[in-house]
């Protein structure tokens, strides 16, 4: 039986992103916050982040993986350092889950939303087809990445309802 190489476990904290190569599995969760995996099918390399926001309020000099221009930046470098192209990588987008489904304010245009229409107009902008997405909905999400072949594992877990205290009943 040949000897396998030992798996590199990563965990993505929310600011985080990986680009590495085979025998990585990435894990993260996900909220309102937005994973892109991007995947070459053919070189086993693979990139993942966990940004917060879509952008920035005002510019800085160095780039922060927390806002999704910013680390999609990283990413797209990244994929040039190490000689393939960006066309040639597979994208799926997951997370941007509402977090309070019984809250009414901010219901349609909540974070989430905002950082899945993020993620779908930075891949539509660098013409990076998308292969699937499992996004928006109501919880978090336990992501996990495996480089070497390109596969996703997904749990989407339901938040606890959390109410709206009565008009005029609300704590002082």
């Amino acid at each position: 039986m040949p000897n396998r190489p030992s798996i590199a476990e990563v965990y993505l904290n929310p600011g985080d992103y990986h680009f590495g190569g085979p025998y990585t599995r990435v894990r993260t969760l996900l909220g309102s916050c937005v994973s892109i995996v991007l995947w070459h099918p053919h070189a086993h390399l693979g990139g993942i982040c966990h940004f917060m926001l879509p952008t920035r309020g005002r510019p800085a000099k160095q780039r922060d993986g927390r806002y999704a221009d910013e680390v999609m930046s990283l990413l797209c470098e990244a994929i040039a350092q190490s000689g393939t192209k960006l066309a040639e990588y597979q994208a799926r987008i997951f997370g941007g889950g509402h977090m309070f489904p019984g809250l009414a304010k901010a219901r349609r245009n909540h974070i989430g939303q905002q950082n899945i229409d993020a993620a779908r107009r930075l891949l539509a902008e660098k013409k990076i087809g998308c292969h699937g997405e499992h996004v928006g909905g109501f919880g978090h999400r336990n992501l996990i990445f495996d480089i070497w072949n390109g596969q996703i594992a997904l749990k989407q877990t339901q938040p606890l309802a959390v109410q709206e205290p009565p008009a005029g009943k609300r704590p002082q």
